[in-house]
């Protein structure tokens, strides 16, 4: 079974998670027919218009 022969140390340990400590969160656009806060480029949960056009029939 493979073991470290040493310890990692802290400089190399917080070096390999610093690109998840820049993630953020998903920007918000607001949709133009209810106003609601939705994912750019995708379909309205809300009301399921998408580009002025209605895409889901409720």
């Amino acid at each position: 079974m493979a073991v470290p022969k040493r310890k990692t140390s802290k400089a190399k340990r917080d070096s390999r998670r610093a690109p998840n400590m820049r993630m953020q969160a998903p920007g918000l656009s607001e949709c133009k027919q209810c106003h609601s806060m939705k994912l750019p480029h995708r379909v309205c949960p809300v009301c399921g218009f998408y580009d002025g056009k209605k895409v889901i029939e409720e």
